[in-house]
């Protein structure tokens, strides 16, 4: 389980959240998006691997499947139909002013800057990748998508699309909705609620060794993050080693002490407080007691996750039996959109 601490705090620990105040009628589904994983090069073994993974993560952190739709995106083939139809609407100069595929490769090349990376890198799946993700989307007729800040450019162009998509085919009524972003830690939940798996957190949790930059489990540097499998032991070393400042007392103070102010955010997330009012508690103490409790609150956090994950990450047979179970029911939401929308473009 590779996932780590930044994308648990800002995304996966409020899907739940999500989960639990929904009303009946909603509609969750959340997908684990190994298309999108091709638009940079994998080892086969190793995301074949990370696909149960990545499952077993969602129902270790309380993700019922049950209530909630939980299948891979490659299962439901639907998705990369309604890709092509969008592509075929798609200007090309909203896609060139989409900033993510940079900083992926960035990310990927353990670049120091997307300044190091050019388009010589890229290729046509990354480019387009963002038209699969409204793809993603629409093909369910999503009202409401949790997702990070960083990721609202890409709600804006899945809106574009749907709106492209509609004057373009005159339907009797619009067939595809606009999408709202909803900021992943809350937020109304209305019928029809779409989210995707391991997408930009909505908290910035930063590098323990480099507080410039986020959490990543990319980093070449493993004592930057924490991870979910991490032990109290792990954790504890990790942070006792996170680099923060010489200055006395603690405060809150993002651009002169990136690395306190990191520790703070990550204990009021934990601790689900006000970071202004976590910073007050230790105004008067040392680095040595915040990283401490620090560490306490982040082993809080995860023990039961970790432990949860130890039994079902073995569990292959259940594992598979979920996941086709969750693309059934995907696909009964997907077949009516893209019947409709063949219907509209002259395909049926």
């Amino acid at each position: 389980m590779r996932e780590q601490l930044g994308n648990y705090l800002g995304a996966l620990s409020n899907w739940v959240k999500l989960q639990t105040s929904a009303e009946p009628d909603d509609v969750l589904l959340f997908s684990i998006v190994g298309w999108h994983a091709l638009t940079l090069p994998q080892d086969p073994y190793a995301l074949r691997s990370a696909r149960y993974d990545m499952l077993a993560v969602l129902l270790s952190i309380g993700l019922d499947p049950e209530r909630s739709i939980l299948f891979h995106q490659d299962h439901n083939l639907h998705h990369v139909e309604l890709c092509w139809i969008l592509n075929c609407i798609t200007p090309i100069g909203k896609l060139r002013r989409m900033t993510t595929w940079k900083s992926r490769l960035a990310a990927s090349r353990n670049a120091g800057s997307e300044e190091e990376v050019d388009e010589s890198l890229l290729n046509a799946g990354l480019f387009t990748y963002p038209v699969l993700q409204a793809a993603d989307v629409l093909i369910y007729r999503a009202t409401h998508v949790p997702v990070g800040d960083d990721q609202q450019q890409h709600i804006e162009l899945t809106r574009d699309l749907a709106e492209i998509f509609n004057r373009t085919f005159r339907c009797k009524t619009p067939l595809l909705p606009l999408p709202m972003y909803v900021n992943g830690t809350h937020g109304t939940i209305l019928p029809c609620l779409l989210i995707i798996p391991l997408k930009a957190p909505s908290k910035r949790i930063l590098s323990l060794r480099d507080p410039t930059s986020k959490m990543s489990k990319s980093s070449p540097d493993t004592a930057s993050r924490i991870l979910l499998t991490d032990t109290a032991l792990q954790i504890k070393s990790k942070i006792r080693a996170a680099v923060t400042d010489s200055i006395p007392g603690i405060t809150y103070d993002p651009v002169s002490r990136p690395g306190t102010s990191n520790l703070l955010t990550i204990l009021a997330a934990c601790t689900e407080s006000d970071v202004l009012d976590v910073a007050k508690l230790y105004e008067n103490k040392g680095h040595g007691q915040l990283k401490n409790d620090v560490a306490d609150a982040i082993e809080e956090q995860l023990r039961g996750p970790r432990s949860e994950f130890e039994k079902l990450r073995p569990e292959k047979a259940y594992l598979d039996e979920v996941a086709r179970r969750g693309a059934s029911r995907a696909v009964e939401y997907s077949s009516a959109t893209l019947k409709e929308i063949k219907r509209c473009i002259g395909l049926a």
